[in-house]
């Protein structure tokens, strides 16, 4: 009698998982059908995406070789501006160094009149104080001869 209810078990196992299986391929084949869908549908997204990032990465480019050109644009003005100061800025420490030199040149022979005069001054006042010694001893020698 085991082995009788064993059979009548197996053979209801059997026939349950057959049902089962069939039931589960038409689930599968059900998630498949779902699955191929959802990444068709994914695969146009990403498709739409991939284009639209194509499409602003072109713009953005664009853009930025705009403003790169406006940029040596700006950077070419701002370069021959600066050159324009340089040279005018070069032009005036010529002329300030020709100034300063004109000055002190002046300055240089204004000093040497004046170390000239002064130098001339010192002198005549030697000689007069020569001559005044070389008086005042005449003058004493002829009184010393006139007193004696």
């Amino acid at each position: 009698m085991k082995k009788v209810v064993l059979s009548l078990a197996l053979v209801a196992v059997l026939g349950l998982s057959f049902t089962s299986c069939r039931e589960t391929a038409d689930k599968a084949n059900d998630a498949v059908e779902n699955a191929t869908e959802t990444t068709g549908d994914a695969l146009n997204d990403a498709g739409e995406a991939i284009e639209d990032t194509a499409n602003e990465a072109g713009e953005a480019i664009e853009d930025t070789v705009n403003d790169a050109g406006d940029a040596m644009e700006d950077a070419s003005n701002a370069a021959g501006e600066a050159m324009d100061d340089a040279k005018d800025a070069a032009g005036d420490a010529v002329d300030s160094a020709k100034e300063g030199a004109n000055d002190m040149a002046n300055d240089v022979k204004d000093a040497a009149n004046d170390a000239v005069d002064s130098a001339k001054k010192a002198g005549n006042d030697a000689i007069d104080s020569a001559n005044k010694a070389g008086n005042d001893a005449v003058n004493k020698a002829a009184d010393k001869v006139k007193g004696m």
